[in-house]
C-alpha cells in the first residue's frame, strides 16, 4: 500500500527506519524525557548516527537529498515515539534549509557537510522578547562596524538552545524602515557573545530545550549572512516557514496517530471482570475512537495534498501550506482530548502515555505562527489582503 504522503524509493527506506527508531529508541526514552524535562540525547544521537540530520541536505554535500514528502513522513513517525524529539528535528531541518538556500554564507557548504555527517545540530532563533510570536518582525538591529555588523538581541523560545551547534537568527538591516527589512544570519552557540539565560519548564514537549538566549554585542561578518541585507523576510517566509509548517503539521499528525493507537489498544485490553466485557464493547467509546481516526486521516490527507502543491508551485500553494498546519494543530487538540475522555482514569493517571501526548499536542497551538495568526493569514489570503 502506498504511503499516505506518496513516499517511494529511498524515502520509503528512511521512513521505515524512522518507524523503527521511534519504537526502539524514541519511545523507550520519551516518558523519562518528559518527566525530567531533559533533552532527548539518546534519540537525537540515534538520528545523527542514521544520517537523518542530513535527510534534506543536497547529495552533492553528503546528504540524502530528500524533499518535503520524506521529511513529513519521517517527522510523523518520530512524533509517534517522542514529541520532543520530533520538535528538535523539525527545527533542525528548517534551519538547515535556510542555510542551504544561502548564496552569501561563506561556510554554507562546510556546515551542510557537517550536518550531513551527523556532526552538527542547528536550530532557529527568530522569535524575540520584543516581538513575541511574530517571528518575522525582529526588533534587534544590525549596525555597521569596521566592515562588518554588530547586534544585540533577546531571543526567546530557542529550541535545542543548550545543545545546538548553531542558530539561524535574524535582525533588522542597518537603517531599516520596518522590521520586515530584516537579515538572517548564522551564529555559533559557543560564541562568547551568546548567553543562554534560562531553561524550559513547559506543559508539553518538555524535552525540546526551548530556552531564552541573549546575544550581546555580537560581531556578524558579511560571510555570516544567510540572506542578503534586507532580504531576511524572503528567507523566513519562503524557505523557513513552509518547511516549518509542514514539519509541525506532520508532528501534530504523528501525535494524533499515537493517540489513536494508544486508545485502540486500551479499549481492547481493558474491561469489566464482573461482566466479561471489554471497553471496546461500549458504543460511546467506539464512537470516540472512530471520530479520532477520521479527524486524523483528514489532517493527513490535507498535508499529502499540500506536499503535491509544494512540488508544483501555484498561486494557491502558500494558502495550502497555512491551512494544513492549522488543520493538523486543530486535529491534534481534538483527537488527544477525545483520547483522554475515551481512556478515562487510566489516561489521567499517566498509565498509558496518552496524557503526555495530550500535553505535547497543545504546544503547537501557541508556537509561532500561532493558530490565531494562521487563521488570520488564511482569512487575508482568501479575501485578497496582503499578509503583512
Amino acid at each position: 500500500m502506498q504511503h499516505v504522503y506518496g513516499i517511494e524509493g529511498n524515502g520509503a527506506k528512511f521512513t521505515s527506519t524512522a518507524t523503527s527508531l521511534a519504537g526502539e529508541v524514541l519511545g523507550r526514552h520519551a516518558a523519562d524525557v518528559d518527566a525530567r524535562g531533559r533533552f532527548p540525547d539518546e534519540s537525537v544521537a540515534a538520528l545523527a548516527k542514521q544520517r537523518f540530520l542530513g535527510l534534506c541536505v543536497p547529495k552533492t554535500l553528503g546528504g540524502a537529498g530528500e524533499g518535503p514528502r520524506t521529511f513529513a513522513a519521517v517527522v510523523e513517525e518520530l512524533a509517534m515515539g517522542c514529541g520532543s524529539t520530533a520538535m528538535v528535528y523539525v527545527m533542525h531541518v528548517s534551519a538547515a534549509q535556510a542555510i542551504a538556500s544561502s548564496s552569501t554564507l561563506t561556510e554554507r557548504d562546510s556546515v551542510l557537510r557537517q550536518i550531513a555527517a551527523g556532526d552538527h545540530l542547528t536550530t532557529l532563533a527568530l522569535s524575540e522578547k520584543g516581538s513575541r510570536s511574530q517571528f518575522w518582525a525582529p526588533v534587534s538591529k544590525l549596525a555597521e562596524k569596521d566592515g562588518a555588523y554588530v547586534t544585540s538581541a533577546q531571543k526567546s523560545w530557542v529550541t535545542s538552545a543548550h545543545q545546538a551547534d548553531s542558530y539561524v537568527s535574524s535582525a533588522q538591516k542597518p537603517g531599516a524602515a520596518s522590521p520586515l527589512e530584516s537579515t538572517v544570519y548564522l551564529l555559533r552557540r559557543k560564541n562568547g557573545n551568546v548567553r543562554i539565560t534560562g531553561s524550559f519548564e513547559g506543559l508539553g514537549l518538555r524535552g525540546n530545550d526551548s530556552a531564552p538566549v541573549a546575544i550581546e554585542n555580537l560581531i556578524v561578518s558579511k560571510g555570516d549572512l544567510i540572506s542578503p541585507l534586507g532580504d531576511g523576510a524572503k528567507t523566513m517566509l519562503e524557505v523557513i516557514l513552509p518547511w516549518f509548517n509542514i514539519g509541525t503539521a506532520a508532528m501534530a499528525n504523528g501525535l494524533c496517530r499515537a493517540a489513536v493507537a494508544a486508545t485502540a489498544q486500551h479499549l481492547q485490553d481493558a474491561g469489566f471482570e464482573h461482566t466479561g466485557t471489554k471497553l471496546r464493547d461500549l458504543p460511546n467509546l467506539r464512537s470516540r475512537l472512530a471520530e479520532m481516526s477520521v479527524r486524523t486521516e483528514q489532517a493527513r490527507a490535507l498535508l499529502g495534498y499540500t506536499l503535491g502543491e509544494m512540488e508544483h508551485l501555484s498561486e494557491t500553494t502558500p494558502l495550502f501550506v497555512l491551512q494544513t498546519r492549522l488543520a493538523s494543530l486543530e486535529a491534534a487538540i481534538e483527537v488527544t482530548d477525545l483520547a483522554m475522555k475515551a481512556c478515562g482514569g487510566a489516561a489521567f493517571s499517566k498509565q498509558l502515555g496518552v496524557e503526555r501526548i495530550f500535553r505535547d499536542a497543545r504546544a503547537g497551538w501557541v508556537m509561532a505562527p500561532t493558530a490565531d495568526h494562521l487563521s488570520d493569514f488564511i482569512g487575508k489570503a482568501l479575501t485578497g489582503l496582503p499578509l503583512f
